[in-house]
């Protein structure tokens, strides 16, 4: 599979298969496609396997498009305004994504549920809690809200981001969420009740744009109640 990624604020990835290859998408955010792409939808994987993807913001069925006969093109877009970011899934190379954010992939790959270990800071730390593990072998894309910005985290290297901040991280990373230090901070910060940190080795990827900000932002200009 080859691929190339285009667009600025509202990219695209288009792959180029050979015959035979095959790309699993959650999301129906498949654009555009040749006409030999053959499509299949299942659980992939059984019921359990799909529960667990609805949990971590995905849906029920995986999409299946196979290139058959000869050689196809198949494209992926963004569904807000952001980046497409690709990944190289192997044996100690592992993902965690924030919710929702996987794209498509090679079938190779595998996607599954991943709960914050400390049930009750990450159920009221929000999106701190559900979110999505890559593992398997091959490439995958995802999608952030956004600009991009990485870091490399050394070994217990810290950094402090709200929750919805966070994009991705290599599964060697660690993740606490804490309450935001002073009763004061916390009534009046304007900054909300909880902080993530991401402590190191490994990389992270944050995001500029949340989609949870911006309808926090635009939540006040949409008239409340229904109007007779």
């Amino acid at each position: 599979m080859k691929y190339e990624i285009l667009g600025d604020t509202l990219p695209v990835v288009i792959c180029k298969l050979d015959e035979g290859e095959t790309m699993i998408t959650e999301k129906g955010s498949m654009a555009w496609m040749s006409p030999n792409m053959q499509m299949d939808t299942s659980t992939n994987g059984g019921f359990g396997k799909a529960f667990g993807r609805m949990f971590s913001g995905e849906s029920f069925f995986q999409n299946k498009y196979t290139a058959n006969p000869g050689s196809g093109v198949i494209a992926f877009a963004s569904s807000f305004p952001g980046s497409i970011k690709a990944f190289e899934v192997g044996p100690n190379q592992e993902y965690i994504l924030q919710k929702s954010a996987f794209l498509a992939g090679e079938s190779t790959i595998q996607l599954s549920v991943h709960f914050h270990k400390k049930f009750a800071s990450g159920l009221f730390g929000g999106e701190g809690f559900i979110l999505q593990k890559i593992s398997g072998s091959g490439v995958f894309f995802a999608e952030f809200d956004g600009h991009t910005v990485e870091y490399d985290l050394q070994a217990g290297q810290q950094i402090v981001i709200d929750s919805g901040y966070l994009a991705a991280m290599s599964t060697t990373c660690s993740m606490d969420i804490q309450t935001v230090p002073g009763l004061k901070n916390m009534l009046f910060g304007g900054e909300g009740l909880f902080n993530t940190v991401i402590t190191g080795p490994g990389h992270v990827w944050l995001q500029t744009m949340p989609i949870s900000a911006v309808a926090g932002v635009l939540r006040p200009y949409f008239p409340s109640g229904s109007s007779n």
